[in-house]
């Protein structure tokens, strides 16, 4: 199965806010596979994690290097994500520096669409949650100013709103 196959399936049996979930399924019907690479002027599908250490109650956010906001990890799919969840895990593995995340059962939290600067005019991101094994240290990558773990409820003093609503609905999923 392609990466474009597995897209539309985790977005068909995504349940959640099915308005932003068809509009998703709109845009790849409407552009294809080209819908998934950042080539994609018109948009294109990011996926992201939320990385949570749910026994202490905190969530770990990366200051993004070009927005300068505090940030789920996250990014574009790349052609050797097998899937979608891969391609999440991908990225908050080597945004986090931890070895050993382990998505959260029951597919994508949320879906997010933002506009972004440049070429490209926005990021339609489904979003997972990546549960931190005990222990876990991070290490700051080359995409980030900085990383730190934040909890469940200082999260609406650092980062936005989206950050926030993925926050509540990983708790509700915990």
């Amino acid at each position: 199965m392609s990466l474009y196959d597995d897209t539309v399936l985790v977005l068909k049996s995504y349940e959640d806010q099915p308005e932003l979930r068809q509009a998703y399924l709109d845009h790849l019907s409407e552009h294809g596979a080209d819908g998934l690479w950042k080539p994609c002027t018109a948009g294109h599908i990011t996926a992201s994690a939320l990385v949570v250490d749910p026994a202490r109650g905190r969530v770990l956010l990366t200051l993004h290097k070009k927005l300068q906001m505090w940030l789920q990890m996250g990014g574009h799919c790349e052609p050797g994500d097998p899937t979608l969840r891969a391609a999440a895990l991908r990225e908050a593995t080597e945004e986090s520096g931890i070895p050993g995340l382990t998505l959260l059962e029951g597919g994508p939290v949320r879906l997010d669409r933002h506009p972004i600067p440049g070429p490209c005019s926005q990021h339609l991101d489904v979003q997972y949650a990546a549960l931190a094994p005990a222990g876990a240290t991070e290490a700051i990558s080359d995409e980030s100013l900085d990383l730190r773990w934040f909890g469940y409820d200082e999260v609406a003093d650092v980062a936005d709103a989206s950050v926030v609503h993925l926050v509540k609905a990983t708790r509700a999923r915990l």
